[in-house]
């Protein structure tokens, strides 16, 4: 295992949140990095979109944005190095175990997405979708939201 710098791309949200029932919002920034520009593009607008249907979030749009970067990550020479290293880490898992399981969402996701209506179609009847977030069945004061990743 060596160290190495490698190029990621941090996306950065500037928002400024409300309490409920307050006029003054506090600011504040949400920080994600990603390995390519085309994934932090998405997120950044996806993010955008489902902050921009609260009443009380702004989101500094000329403050937010995908901007390339680098850090210092460690690099494994093959897969078997990763993983040795990491056997007694709880929160490994087999990155190609991981594509797999992606893929598979990825497809069901997309299929769901496609026999649903809209939330609008469906007057907020769940579940329903937003763009490509499936909203589902709601109760109480709790939502769950399904979006692809």
């Amino acid at each position: 295992m060596e160290t190495a710098w490698i190029q990621v791309f941090v996306l950065i949200l500037s928002e400024c949140v409300a309490p409920a029932g307050k006029t003054a919002c506090q600011e504040h920034e949400i920080e994600m990095q990603f390995l390519s520009q085309a994934e932090c593009e998405v997120a950044l607008e996806q993010m955008i979109s489902l902050k921009d249907q609260f009443e009380n979030v702004i989101v500094n749009r000329q403050r937010s944005s995908c901007t390339a970067s680098a850090r210092e990550q460690n690099v494994f020479a093959s897969l078997d190095e990763a993983k040795s290293a990491a056997s007694n880490d709880a929160g490994w898992r087999d990155p190609q175990d991981g594509e797999i399981q992606m893929a598979a969402s990825s497809v069901s996701h997309q299929g769901r997405v496609e026999k649903l209506t809209s939330c609008e179609e469906s007057l907020g009847l769940a579940p329903c979708k937003i763009g490509d977030i499936i909203i589902e069945g709601a109760t109480g004061a709790r939502v769950d939201i399904w979006r692809s990743e």
